[in-house]
């Protein structure tokens, strides 16, 4: 009676077995914000690259899928609210525009203070990344604002010149108000009554067309982006070189209550958007700058020689900001250092030594 009844146990067991509901799929919501417009190219590239692959990977598993709610264009903040927007809470995953922010994010500012080195945005997006991991310094700035460093972006192959009126050389650029965002403004402190006006990229076409500056410093995928060639048909190709501008940040509060599946999706793929988006921005450079030819810009070409110029005729803000973060404690000229030799392995060395005063 016992072998029988325990058989019959066992049995009874089994026939339950296949009744039992699979593990559920967890959903985790996620707000994405920027202020910057859906067309743009980092935002696109996110919608398009950065969510589906985080879903793909995420589906392995099946142990969890996030639902996605985008808000772009300024619907909850402006394009330089992402930083402060995801230190509220107002968004769970935010495209912070870091040159807006030179205060709390000076180490950000590494690729902007180098200018002349490298107009390759691959190069400059994986150099600046590979500091901010192995420096502590970026991410302490981004914990101070209550979030989590996840990658660099490099939105643009190299800043350009673009004028509503005729240029030829960097001394055309004497005397007149050109727009900026941040510390590409210093680069015109080299050049005689050159006057920086502050802008973000969505102005500037305004600020063209109304006559606030004559000639704004950008890269030309946006310049096709924003139709920039309507209101400043001459471009001086000086090559200023590319620059870190985007970060992927993710809210610290948010970031505490996520499985260590999906922190770990999200770094992965954080980084293969970085190396996506620059390879993006390097692959539409040629063809943005055809598109403003084609919308009836004129491109003229900078020398080495004037490059060289301009560049030794700058201040030498690299070193300016090594040693403002040296003087906070930071390895400021440390992180100069393996910056520019990072750029120099990739076969990048600029018209000027920026570690030499």
């Amino acid at each position: 009676m016992f072998v029988f009844s325990k058989r019959l146990a066992l049995g009874a067991v089994m026939a339950v077995l296949p009744a039992l509901p699979a593990m559920a799929t967890e959903t985790i919501k996620a707000v994405v914000i920027d202020g910057y417009p859906a067309r743009a190219m980092w935002v696109k590239e996110f919608t398009d690259f950065f969510i589906p692959e985080v879903d793909a990977r995420l589906a392995k598993t099946g142990n969890y899928k996030i639902d996605w709610q985008e808000s772009y264009g300024g619907a909850i903040v402006k394009p330089k609210g992402v930083l402060e927007g995801i230190k509220l809470g107002l968004g769970d995953i935010g495209i912070v525009t870091t040159i807006f922010h030179s205060s709390k994010l000076p180490s950000q500012a590494i690729s902007a203070v180098t200018p002349f080195v490298a107009p390759d945005a691959p190069a400059v997006a994986k150099a600046v990344d590979e500091i901010a991991r192995e420096f502590p310094t970026m991410q302490k700035e981004f914990a101070a604002q209550n979030q989590v460093y996840l990658a660099t972006g490099v939105v643009l192959d190299t800043y350009q010149v673009f004028s509503a009126t005729p240029i030829a050389s960097i001394s055309d650029m004497a005397g007149k108000k050109v727009a900026g965002a941040g510390m590409n403004l210093r680069y015109l402190e080299g050049i005689p009554g050159a006057v920086g006006v502050r802008g973000g990229l969505t102005d500037f076409y305004n600020m063209l067309q109304t006559g606030l500056v004559t000639q704004a410093m950008l890269w030309p995928e946006a310049a096709a982006t924003f139709k920039i060639a309507e209101v400043a048909p001459y471009m001086l190709r000086a090559d200023l070189g590319a620059v870190n501008t985007k970060t992927v940040t993710v809210s610290q509060d948010y970031w505490n209550k996520l499985p260590d599946e999906v922190k770990g999706v999200l770094q992965e793929v954080a980084v293969l958007y970085r190396d996506h988006v620059a390879g993006i921005a390097t692959d539409a450079a040629a063809a943005s700058r055809d598109a403003y030819v084609a919308a009836g810009g004129t491109i003229v070409e900078v020398s080495t020689e004037e490059r060289a110029a301009w560049a030794n005729a700058m201040p030498n803000i690299a070193a300016e900001w090594a040693a403002d973060l040296d003087a906070r404690g930071e390895p400021g000229s440390e992180m100069l250092r393996a910056y520019l030799a990072k750029l120099k392995a990739a076969g990048f060395t600029g018209v000027r030594d920026w570690t030499v005063n």
